[in-house]
């Protein structure tokens, strides 16, 4: 019996995540995410790495990141290495969202 190896690509997933930050608190906010943005766009298997700011629309979420992973294994091997850069310096991320006022709606998407 012959295995045949799928000749379809690995499908990217994307990580979405959509923040309400309070205009006092977005300098710090970005300073953050612009951090985390460095060590993700340096990991194998990220693809793009945006954050965007809201400039018209509603006003419910105004900062939005978005970083295509090229699978869902780089997608969990960047979670690991964020939770260790996390403990090692001691970064407690909801501790740090809850006293910035931040609200925060995350997820992984698909192409549909």
């Amino acid at each position: 019996m012959t295995t045949r190896l799928s000749t379809n690509p690995p499908a990217p997933v994307f990580r979405i995540d959509k923040f309400a930050v309070p205009a006092d608190a977005l300098p710090a906010f970005l300073e953050q995410v612009h951090r985390v943005r460095q060590t993700l766009g340096a990991l194998p298997g990220c693809q793009q790495n945006l954050v965007l700011t809201q400039t018209g629309g509603p006003e419910e979420f105004n900062v939005v990141t978005l970083v295509e992973w090229v699978n869902t294994q780089a997608v969990a091997a960047a979670t690991a290495v964020m939770q260790k850069k996390y403990e090692e310096e001691g970064f407690d991320r909801s501790a740090f969202m809850q006293a910035l006022g931040v609200r925060a709606d995350l997820g992984l998407y698909s192409k549909a």
